[in-house]
């Protein structure tokens, strides 16, 4: 079993979006995680002034996370697949919020311009083919100062952790999923966390990208230990 990547990840994806807001929600606190991701990237007040990315936006469940705490900031959601995106658009927004079709490593290439406040980025890592790339445009366009989080399946390398992710995916989730005709992406999503950085990993290489006051927060219930929040800053100088 290995990870799809690319076209064929972003087609898979275009697929399960007709089901994917079902499946996610019997994840037990997958919106509140979400939220507390949200909220841990310490931004004042309802966001008035502030310009945020929502990388990976997917149907739009990180977007609201976004919305239902930063009303007032301006947010650019933006993600690969065509039909996730459909199904987030349509779905009732404020205008302040808009939707862009881009595969996260071209992202300038799609008319995304800087800077933003805060990048958002949830469940999206570990599905891109060069994560060191995606950060380094994540950098570029951060203002000084500018906060990224993180949301992603990042174990900690403990057997434990490995041993639970594997028996909730493999034991509900596929079965689901395949009930659904989408087995081969839920296959992808256990193998592409069991294959990506763990979580001390992934936070040497945001420092690397040149982030700084990177922490790794876990997050509660059964997921401690295999999701956690990525919290960084880009530099106050310009380089």
């Amino acid at each position: 079993m290995t990870v799809m990547r690319d076209a064929d990840l972003a087609a898979a994806f275009d697929h399960a979006s007709r089901s994917y807001d079902a499946l996610v929600a019997a994840n037990p606190g997958y919106h509140a995680h979400l939220r507390r991701s949200v909220r841990r990237l310490g931004l004042p007040g309802a966001g008035e002034g502030l310009r945020l990315l929502d990388l990976g936006c997917g149907t739009g469940a990180s977007t609201a996370a976004i919305r239902s705490l930063l009303p007032a900031a301006e947010v650019t959601a933006v993600d690969a697949s065509a039909g996730m995106l459909e199904r987030a658009a349509a779905k009732p927004w404020a205008d302040s919020v808009s939707f862009v079709h881009a595969p996260a490593e071209r992202l300038t290439e799609a008319g995304v311009r800087g800077p933003f406040d805060a990048v958002f980025a949830a469940y999206l890592m570990r599905n891109v083919a060069d994560p060191d790339t995606v950060l380094a445009q994540v950098h570029d366009l951060l203002r000084p100062g500018g906060r990224l989080a993180v949301h992603e399946y990042t174990l900690t390398g403990r057997r434990r952790d490995r041993m639970v992710w594997t028996l909730v995916v493999r034991g509900m989730v596929q079965p689901a999923a395949r009930a659904l005709g989408d087995g081969p992406l839920y296959d992808h999503l256990w193998r592409s966390a069991i294959d990506f950085d763990t979580a001390d990993r992934f936070a040497r290489r945001l420092s690397a990208a040149g982030f700084d006051r990177v922490r790794a927060l876990p997050l509660p219930g059964w997921q401690t230990g295999i999701t956690h929040t990525f919290v960084a800053r880009r530099g106050e100088r310009q380089p």
